[in-house]
């Protein structure tokens, strides 16, 4: 997917929650908003379950769910087996491949991450879904690149400076390429 960013897209609690019961354990118009306009016309990429809690395919880009069930499906969406192969078919799609969660998606989504866009909201309330690794933990890997602080929460943009799996460090020769440093 060279030239495309695959850019995970979350609020995040202080405590890492981002779900409970199947919703969003806060309320925050503004962060709606904001996920709208940062997704809209790309491909966003989520799991089946935060599907089912949205409970529509959302207006302005195409949805790609990823579901382990063969047999599942639902209108204007497609469908993919694993966060990989949704990757892959995002290739054909509009824009950058945008992941809105959940948990696993996420997670499986982290590898091949160019950018982060969080919301970190500043509380902490309970949940039982969680964003699996800040990029604050990881500075080797992830660099702010923006910050914008609101009333109860802050607009967080991260890129990614460490090497994605799979690829040469600058300078590396292999077969057919070379990376200049």
């Amino acid at each position: 997917m060279t030239g495309r960013r695959v850019v995970l897209v979350a609020a995040v609690a202080a405590n890492g929650v981002i779900g409970r019961g199947g919703g969003i354990p806060w309320r925050i118009r503004e962060d709606m908003q904001h996920f709208k306009e940062t997704t809209r016309g790309h491909t966003l990429l989520i799991g089946r379950r935060t599907y089912e809690s949205i409970g529509r395919p959302l207006p302005d880009r195409t949805t790609v769910v990823v579901t382990r069930d063969p047999d599942w499906s639902a209108d204007g969406v497609l469908v993919a087996d694993s966060v990989e192969r949704a990757i892959e078919l995002a290739r054909d799609l509009p824009g950058d491949v945008m992941v809105g969660g959940g948990t696993g998606v996420y997670e499986a989504a982290m590898p091949y991450a160019t950018h982060q866009v969080l919301t970190e909201v500043h509380r902490s309330p309970v949940g039982d879904t969680y964003y699996p690794a800040h990029p604050s933990r990881e500075p080797r890997e992830w660099r702010e690149t923006r910050r914008e602080d609101r009333e109860g929460f802050s607009w967080v943009w991260w890129e990614r400076v460490g090497r994605l799996p799979g690829q040469q460090p600058p300078g590396h020769w292999s077969p057919g390429h070379w990376s200049p440093g």
